[in-house]
């Protein structure tokens, strides 16, 4: 399935791109960290476990348990907070 995959904060910087699109074979927002994890590098550094981060899927904050689907749009970026 094709996702597009946008990086946000520390991990747009990190990652040196803050969008792509991927040809993604698994299931799950946790298969998705893993088939990242495997670049290696920063890669697996930034989204190793115990790292802070957070995932949404179309645009709400899910966990790493969730489906993903055809063409879903998955933002990864840091926690934030406010003020």
């Amino acid at each position: 399935m094709n996702l597009r995959v946008l990086y946000f904060a520390r991990l747009r910087e990190r990652f040196g791109q803050h969008e792509e699109t991927l040809d993604f074979a698994g299931t799950t927002a946790a298969d998705l960290i893993v088939q990242l994890q495997s670049r290696g590098g920063v890669w697996a550094e930034e989204l190793a476990t115990g790292r802070a981060f957070r995932m949404a899927i179309n645009q709400n904050i899910v966990a790493f348990d969730a489906p993903l689907t055809e063409n879903a749009e998955v933002a990864i970026f840091p926690p934030v907070t406010g003020g």
